[in-house]
C-alpha cells in the first residue's frame, strides 16, 4: 500500500489532468512505441509551436482522471505506451500533427481523441487532421469576403477609366 505522501502526490497529478482535459476543446491519445528520440523531439517542437499540450502520462492516472465522465469510453485503449496531446484552442492541430507522424511510423499509433468533451472516433480524428490549419481557415474566409468587394472595385474602376477616355 503505498505510503500517504505518495497517495497524495497522485491524487494531485489526477486532479490536475483532470483539470487539464476539461479546459482542453481537443485531445488526442496515442501509443508512442517506436518513436526514437530524435523524431520524438521533433513532434514535441512543432506540437509546442501549435499550442498543442504534449505529455506521457500513466495509463492508470488517466483512467482515474477520465473517470465519471464523457471520456470514460477512453478506458478500454489504455494499454501499452500511452501519450496525450490537448490543445485549448485550435482544433484541429493535435490530431494534424500526430496523424502526420503516424502515417509515416509503423509503431506509432493513434488510440482515441475528443472533441468538446464528447468522444470522438478514429475515422473522425482522420477527418479533422485533413482540415488545414486555422490561419489558412482564416485566410480563406477572408479572401471570400474581400473577393465581392474587390470585383466591385474593378467594375468601378473600369467605368471611370472608360468615361476619362470618352472625355478626351
Amino acid at each position: 500500500m503505498p505510503n500517504a505522501k505518495v497517495l497524495e502526490q497522485k491524487q494531485k497529478i489526477v486532479a490536475d489532468l483532470k483539470e487539464k482535459i476539461s479546459a482542453a476543446v481537443t485531445g488526442v491519445v496515442v501509443d508512442y512505441k517506436g518513436i526514437n528520440v530524435a523524431d520524438d523531439t521533433a513532434l514535441r517542437r512543432e506540437l509546442r509551436e501549435n499550442g498543442v499540450d504534449y505529455f506521457v502520462v500513466k495509463n492508470t492516472l488517466l483512467s482515474r482522471a477520465i473517470a465519471d465522465t464523457e471520456l470514460e469510453g477512453m478506458q478500454s485503449v489504455l494499454e501499452g505506451t500511452t501519450a496525450l496531446a490537448l490543445s485549448n484552442e485550435d482544433y484541429a492541430a493535435p490530431a494534424r500533427i500526430l496523424s502526420k507522424y503516424a502515417e509515416k511510423s509503423e509503431t506509432f499509433k493513434i488510440k482515441a481523441g475528443f472533441i468538446d468533451g464528447a468522444l470522438a472516433d478514429l475515422e473522425t480524428i482522420g477527418a479533422i487532421a485533413k482540415l488545414p490549419s486555422r490561419e489558412v481557415l482564416l485566410a480563406t474566409v477572408v479572401g471570400a469576403f474581400q473577393a465581392p468587394i474587390a470585383a466591385f472595385a474593378r467594375a468601378v474602376q473600369a467605368i471611370v477609366d472608360k468615361n476619362g477616355e470618352a472625355a478626351e
